[in-house]
């Protein structure tokens, strides 16, 4: 019988909509936390970095392991962790006599869940025999930019007409997504990029030149996204002053949006267009974006370089991993692993510069989100090394 390997692509593409909720739920909760369990601001910070630390381990550890114990065992295992973690929260931190535990306890389930989804997805989709495989993947990770912007703005809406109180209830109903995509998950094609024995070993991946090249790219394409999107938020409310409804709106949800408008316009259009050159290109206006959001006197052309930049940043995370699959084709799943753990590095890198500059100008945060231009500006150079190195090796 052939193959339906569209079933391989939905299930995919709900992959990075189940991320997209362990990433973005909780964020959303953390003033409700602080009041309703009576947990200090200091601590309500250590939240998303457990969630992004537990997130950098499982990455490391499928590096190794994920081979031996088989795609679709550790791809579903990916979906019943997120489930637990979800519906965990709901329950767990009135069960325990410390809530902030149990809040805890469940966000670094659900980060081991989302970790091997962005280990998982990506070779997944670029072992199926799809035609466009760039553009595919371009339009396979659109899925976590409309899961981000469902995620805020239905959560936004549940809180307004049923009532913050009853978040537990929405975590529940967030957690029926990856339930479903169990079942997807067990029972769609799957294939594996390299035959076993066959993929490289990380001490071969770490003694390769042009895979530093890659980690350089990914660590650069983790922070040019997420040194804005994690503080558009603080940024559109300090630069246009704003409620935070709004800011939210205008900030988060708005790059959101004109990112998975990129991801999809790649998604159709990306096999006419140079994949390297495309990228070199959106790391020159990723630069414009961060020097007129912090340098513009204007506050709405702070806010246009804030937005372009989600479309900017689009098809730098695909794109660095559509390109290590064409440079070494036989990386394997170590490879991919490697490379979304130094995505999630620089994903902490960028926001972490953003807020130590901001700091150390008197809390100014132009001038902290001024500084991210230099990770658009390195990636520029990456591309164009790696481009030379590509031309060298042609007959």
């Amino acid at each position: 019988m052939k193959k339906n390997y569209g079933r391989t692509a939905v299930a995919c593409y709900m992959g990075f909509i189940t991320q997209a909720i362990s990433a973005n739920f909780a964020p959303l909760l953390f003033l409700t936390f602080q009041k309703s369990y009576g947990i200090p601001l200091g601590q309500i910070a250590l939240i998303s970095t457990v969630f992004f630390f537990t997130q950098l381990i499982t990455d490391l550890l499928a590096a190794k392991f994920v081979d031996r114990i088989g795609y679709r065992r550790c791809v579903v295992a990916s979906e019943a962790l997120s489930a637990a973690g979800l519906i965990g929260l709901a329950f767990l931190p009135d069960l325990l006599e410390n809530p902030f535990a149990g809040i805890l306890a469940c966000v670094a389930v659900y980060a081991v869940g989302s970790g091997l989804i962005e280990v998982l997805v990506s070779p997944i989709i670029e072992a199926c025999p799809f035609e466009h495989k760039e553009a595919v993947m371009s339009l396979t990770h659109s899925f976590y930019c409309w899961g981000a912007v469902a995620v805020i703005l239905l959560s936004t809406l549940f809180f307004r007409t049923v009532g913050i109180g009853r978040w537990p209830l929405l975590a529940c109903l967030w957690a029926v997504i990856p339930l479903v995509n169990i079942f997807n998950f067990s029972s769609c094609p799957i294939e594996h990029l390299v035959e076993d024995g066959k993929s490289m070993t990380i001490r071969q991946l770490l003694g390769n030149g042009q895979f530093w090249l890659l980690v350089l790219l990914m660590v650069c394409a983790g922070a040019s996204e997420l040194a804005m999107a994690q503080w558009a938020s603080a940024f559109t409310e300090s630069a246009l002053k704003v409620s935070k409804t709004v800011g939210d709106l205008a900030g988060p949800c708005l790059f959101a949006v004109l990112m998975g408008i990129s991801r999809v316009f790649h998604g159709r259009f990306g096999h006419k267009i140079d994949l390297t050159k495309f990228m070199i290109g959106s790391g020159i206006l990723c630069v414009v974006c961060y020097l007129t959001a912090g340098l513009a006197s204007s506050p709405v052309l702070g806010l246009a370089g804030c937005a372009l930049c989600g479309f900017s940043v689009a098809v730098m995370w695909p794109g660095s991993i559509s390109i290590a699959s064409r440079s070494l084709a036989t990386g394997g799943t170590a490879m991919f692993a490697l490379l979304a753990l130094a995505g999630d590095l620089g994903g902490s890198i960028g926001p972490g510069l953003v807020g130590l500059i901001s700091q150390n100008a008197g809390g100014d945060l132009k001038a902290g989100v001024l500084s991210g231009v230099i990770f658009p500006a390195v990636l520029v150079l990456a591309l164009l090394l790696l481009q030379g190195i590509r031309k060298r090796k042609e007959p």
